[in-house]
Formats: C-alpha cells, structure tokens, sequence
C-alpha cells in the first residue's frame, strides 16, 4: 500500500525507505504526488527476489553457516581480522564524536570526489539516524583499543541493510582484514543470533565506485535478489535523460552517467 512517509529524498531522487520486499509498485499518479513535493526522479523497485534475471538487484544473504561457509584461505584472514580487532555493537554518540576522521580518510582512500561527507552533513546524518531504527557497528584495535572502523546499520524490524562504512585505510594494507571481520560479525548477529530474514548491502551499485558489493558476492556468499525497476521524472529532467541517453557511453560525469545508466535498468 502506498504511503508517501515510506519515501525518502536522496540525492535529489525519492527512494522506498523501509525494507525493499515492502516497496509496492507505484502508478504514474502516486509518483506525481512525490515529485510534487520537490526532487528529480522517482526510483521505484517492486517484485523483489524475483525469479527473473533482470537488470536490477539488492544485494542480500538469507543464510549462514558459520566458518563452514568459508573456504580455508578465508578462514584464515577472518582468523588474522579476529586476532588484531574487536568488532561490537557501539553508542551513536561514539560515532559522533571518534567516526567521522575514519570516514573521511575512507572517501580519500577510494578517491570519492563526487559525494564526499563534511563534517556537518555527516552529523545531520546522524541526527536523521537518531529518529530511526539505526544501529551502529565500531571495530576497535585490540592493541590500541582505538576506535579504527563503524558501520551503520538500519534495522527493517525482521532485516536490516548495511549502510555507511568507513575504516582507517592504513588496516587495510597490513594483512589484518578487517572487513572480513566486520562482516562475518554482523552477519553472524543478524542472521544467526537475531535470526533476520536477510540482510541487504543496498541495490545494485550505478556509480560503481566501491568494490564492496562484488567482495560480499566472493567472500560471503550474499546474492543478487533481481527486482524490476521504474522512474519517473520530474518533466525537465525527463526531458534531458531523453535528450543525453544516446551520448551515455561518452558522457564522462559520474553523476550523469549513472543517471542515464540506471535509465537502461528498467524493466
């Protein structure tokens, strides 16, 4: 059923901002009845985990098996990640007050220079987080008991989606693994100790600037749930999609880009 306090803003597009096989599918004149209220685009998903391979997915893992999952290779760098960091549940105001340096040196470490956070936009992010079902991850150098990586995590009452991530870049290169603790450990709490249908890394990336997607498919098993997408413009922002769709593979703005890529992606 729709209800326009189930949508968000995000970058200019509203988006389903509960848990994705809860997304009904919209009719022209419930996406008029959003655009109305400001934004560029509709981003609609519905049939979710669907049988048919389409051109749009979540990311998700519905099982766990523990370290039988795991190939000995992988068994070995979560034993190295588990040796060198604690991984646990945190308070936001820890987050608050230690996460955002760990954040930034993230957005420098992947060379993200479209959609950087500063600082005050990270904790209006947190205040957003406050007001919902968030909770926060922290891992911390056993040695130090330095706070060195969080994750946030939005919790859909029996599933939850793994959101923003950061970790000091300097772990990252010194064979100590720590997002494959930090994965291995949340899922293992969601999915085994909170027995969660499933959790979800988000949908399918269209900007493609982060790898964290492909290792959750090689490393964790997680999936692609295929969805069938829709969107629906604001008319002027229609009508530049339209006009720029043909120049897509040339276009070389990240941004535009991955407009008119996700544009391809419907169903």
């Amino acid at each position: 059923m729709f209800s326009e306090s189930d949508f968000e803003i995000y970058r200019h597009a509203w988006r389903f901002a509960k848990a994705p096989d809860d997304e009904p599918q919209l009719s022209d004149s419930q996406c008029k009845t959003l655009l109305r209220k400001g934004g560029w685009l509709v981003r609609n998903t519905y049939d979710f985990d669907c049988k048919e391979e389409t051109e749009f997915w979540y990311i998700i893992k519905d099982t766990f098996s523990g370290m039988e999952e795991h190939s000995q290779n992988e068994r070995k760098k979560l034993r190295h990640a588990f040796r060198s960091f604690e991984f646990k549940l945190i308070d936001i105001e820890l987050v608050r007050k230690q996460a955002y340096p760990i954040l930034k040196a993230t957005f420098v470490d992947y060379d993200v220079t479209d959609r950087p956070m500063d600082e005050d936009v990270f904790n209006a992010y947190l205040d957003n987080c406050s007001k919902e079902n968030f909770d926060f991850w922290g891992a911390f150098d056993i040695t130090t008991h330095e706070l060195v990586g969080f994750c946030a995590v939005r919790v859909f009452g029996d599933s939850c989606e793994y959101g923003l991530i950061g970790f000091e870049p300097r772990y990252k290169h010194n064979a100590t693994y720590p997002y494959y603790g930090f994965f291995y450990k949340m899922t293992e709490y969601y999915l085994d100790n909170q027995k969660f249908r499933y959790v979800v890394d988000g949908a399918r990336s269209i900007t493609e600037h982060s790898n964290v997607q492909p290792f959750l498919e090689q490393n964790f098993n997680f999936r692609k749930a295929y969805c069938k997408l829709k969107i629906r413009y604001i008319w002027w922002f229609g009508i530049m999609v339209r006009v720029l769709l043909p120049f897509r593979k040339v276009i070389g703005n990240r941004n535009v880009k991955a407009v008119l890529n996700m544009h391809k992606m419907q169903y």
